[in-house]
């Protein structure tokens, strides 16, 4: 009997440590799969730290590469910039020079306008002296000879004598008006308005009033002349006309009465033509009515002409002369906007033994 109780507290015994230790055992069983769910959750949230630090940085490579696009769209624009700086200081640079130079000009054409008010005074004494002059003698009568080559006949001022009398008559557009308004709205007028017009008309009566008043023993050439020159009288280029043919005067005054206005003025090329006549005139008469406007030839392209281009251009003509030029004697019709046209024109007058006459609207 006792060793029954003592088998069966053994078992009982057995029984409990078996139960504690497998209360041990699924403790630990729970304690480690909770330990478990916490590292995979502390593990999936540093995937997901890592994730969010791997995708910034990728953003911040991608922030990176366009940072230096952006330096280097910024160093671009630096170096532009830097050039357009350039661009702009050598512009200041030029305008200065510009400046400088124009003020320069300015100072010169004020010297300028000094010495032609001081010529245009002279010029005024001697038409004073002229006119008294002429009132001494009757109209046609006054005649004196001078030294040179062939005796010339001073009539009013104006030297109309010679053996060789070379006429060279402006037909540029300026020889419709005196005004620029004038002009511009004539030449776009029809041919024969520009024929009537009062400023033409007083030139082609010059021409007539200088044809009778030629020596009949003498030779003369009629020239008209814009950009270009040609003889009034056909096919007489070259050669000289017999004074005492009153036909072949006619001619040449009936083509000029047909003759319009137009174009620009080459006093290059009208001065040309005493050196196509053989032998050459020893005496001519210009009639215009300023400065010329081109060279020789036409520009290669087109600008506006301002007054230091004409002066340019009168000088180059006064240079195209022959060396030992006859006299020029000028007739200046009245023409706004080129002060300087008598100074030149009295100066050429001058200096080749010519006069120089600038007639009254009424004349002659």
């Amino acid at each position: 009997m006792a060793r029954r109780r003592a088998e069966a507290w053994s078992m009982s015994f057995l029984d409990v440590m078996s139960c504690g230790l497998g209360a041990v055992v699924l403790l630990y069983t729970i304690i480690s799969a909770q330990a478990g769910l916490a590292r995979i959750k502390e593990n999936e949230d540093l995937n997901a730290e890592a994730s969010r630090l791997e995708r910034e940085v990728l953003e911040g490579y991608k922030y990176l590469v366009e940072l230096r696009n952006a330096m280097a769209s910024t160093e671009e624009e630096k170096v532009r910039a830097e050039g357009l700086a350039r661009r702009v200081i050598d512009k200041i640079d030029e305008t200065q020079e510009e400046l400088a130079r124009f003020q320069f000009d300015t100072l010169a054409r004020r010297e300028s306008l000094e010495r032609l008010k001081a010529d245009l005074k002279s010029l005024e004494e001697d038409t004073r002296r002229l006119k008294a002059a002429a009132e001494e003698v009757q109209t046609g009568s006054q005649v004196r000879s001078v030294a040179g080559d062939g005796d010339r006949q001073y009539l009013t001022g104006l030297k109309v004598g010679g053996d060789r009398i070379l006429v060279l008559l402006d037909a540029s557009a300026s020889m419709l008006d005196e005004t620029l308004v004038n002009i511009i709205r004539m030449r776009n007028m029809s041919t024969d308005r520009k024929l009537r017009s009062e400023k033409w008309q007083q030139a082609i009566g010059t021409v007539d009033w200088i044809s009778a008043q030629l020596p009949t023993e003498s030779k003369y050439q009629v020239y008209a002349f814009n950009t270009r020159a040609w003889p009034l009288v056909e096919d007489s280029d070259g050669r000289w006309l017999e004074a005492r043919d009153s036909e072949v005067m006619a001619k040449a005054l009936q083509a000029l009465r047909k003759t319009a206005p137009t174009g620009g003025t080459s006093l290059h090329n009208a001065f040309a033509v005493m050196k196509q006549l053989s032998p050459v005139p020893d005496n001519v008469i210009l009639i215009t009515d300023g400065l010329p406007t081109q060279g020789d030839k036409p520009p290669t392209f087109k600008k506006l002409v301002d007054s230091g281009d004409r002066e340019d251009f009168m000088q180059q003509a006064v240079r195209s002369l022959p060396q030992r030029a006859p006299p020029v004697n000028v007739v200046l019709l009245p023409m706004e906007g080129d002060p300087a046209a008598p100074t030149y024109f009295w100066r050429l007058a001058q200096a080749t033994g010519g006069a120089f006459l600038s007639p009254p609207g009424d004349w002659p």
